[in-house]
């Protein structure tokens, strides 16, 4: 197993109220030229919780830092008019924090970060802040 030092949360940065699945996602980045979906779970917004990348699997989701950390995205992260906005719905709020908890009981010493925490991220994404919000966990 890899050794995960970071969960990362990040938005898909798509207009709020359009859900969309692992299967978009992963075209989306194939589109890019990846191998596939770079995160490892997806939260529609239902609270769905789709499983993208294996978590042994290296993601694709923070430069110089997808060895040792896990992806997630939640749906959304854009306002009507395409301005960075929270979007979360709350099932999507409830979903997330059950995983993180999840996560956490695996990987007890891993930090919870928004992509916006790392170096270099000049993006709003996930569009709150994760380090206040989960400060708890």
């Amino acid at each position: 197993m890899r050794k995960i030092k970071q969960i990362v949360i990040h938005c898909t940065a798509t207009k709020e109220g359009k859900d969309y699945t692992v299967k978009d996602v992963d075209r989306w980045h194939k589109e890019r030229g990846w191998k596939g979906i770079g995160y490892h779970f997806l939260i529609r917004l239902d609270g769905d919780i789709e499983v993208g990348r294996p978590i042994e699997a290296i993601g694709a989701h923070v430069k110089n830092f997808n060895k040792e950390s896990i992806g997630i995205v939640y749906v959304g992260g854009l306002d009507k008019n395409n301005k960075p906005k929270d979007t979360r719905t709350e099932a999507q709020k409830d979903a997330l924090h059950g995983l993180l908890t999840y996560l956490k009981a695996d990987f007890p010493f891993a930090k919870i970060l928004g992509h916006r925490d790392f170096p270099n991220v000049k993006k709003a994404c996930p569009c709150f802040d994760v380090k206040t919000e989960y400060k708890c966990l």
